[in-house]
């Protein structure tokens, strides 16, 4: 089977069997899901929407959040991955937003990623998830399942899995694509004895067909 036809039809049977695909992640604004994403880094969705009702109570602005200090926001996310970072992320990224970008999220991959905490998966989360922008997201889930499926071959990193899949992919189909993808990673396609008995895309899976699942 060539590569576009693989596509074709891995995206058919999405669209047939899982039309709707969103983050998980909880959020009311661009602000929280760029709060929400960067707390997600390593971070199950579920544990960062277990903290974020109360930090965001706490902290419902970029302008609030740009006022606190350590001291103040560590205890609010301590049971998340990596507090400490994280903790100086948030406050770095709020007093960016509030002194180069008016208190707004920007939508340009290429300013979103000079925030702190904000590299490229999480800033084309932001762009596709917000404005609706054609961006690829690679996360574990991404790579693994991409790789599985046979849409991605010999890649080594994220942008080498993105550059593959933004390749084949439809513009209109991206955003969605990469929830999928990452869906399908985390509840079926996963990383220890994947669940193929019950996989719809187990007949189009390279992984599957050699029995190989690394």
């Amino acid at each position: 089977m060539k590569k576009k036809e693989r596509f074709e039809k891995i995206i058919n049977w999405f669209l047939e069997n899982k039309p709707v695909a969103e983050t998980e992640l909880e959020y009311n604004n661009p602000y929280q899901l760029l709060v929400a994403v960067i707390l997600s880094a390593q971070c199950t969705d579920k544990r960062v929407n277990m903290v974020t009702p109360d930090l965001f109570k706490a902290f419902p602005s970029p302008e609030k959040l740009a006022e606190t200090d350590f001291d103040t926001l560590f205890p609010l996310i301590k049971s998340i991955s990596y507090p400490n970072n994280k903790t100086k992320h948030l406050i770095g990224m709020a007093n960016m937003l509030v002194s180069e970008f008016n208190g707004k999220v920007p939508s340009e991959i290429n300013e979103l990623v000079k925030l702190p905490g904000v590299g490229r998966k999480t800033a084309n989360v932001i762009a596709s998830v917000v404005y609706n922008q054609p961006a690829m997201a690679v996360d574990t889930h991404v790579f693994r399942v991409s790789r599985r499926l046979g849409l991605t071959t010999g890649s080594k990193t994220p942008l080498d899995t993105e550059k593959q899949l933004m390749k084949y992919i439809p513009e209109e189909y991206v955003a969605t694509a990469h929830h999928w993808l990452i869906l399908h990673g985390r509840y079926t396609c996963i990383a220890r004895n994947p669940k193929c008995d019950i996989c719809g895309l187990k007949d189009l899976c390279k992984a599957w067909e050699k029995q190989k699942f690394d």
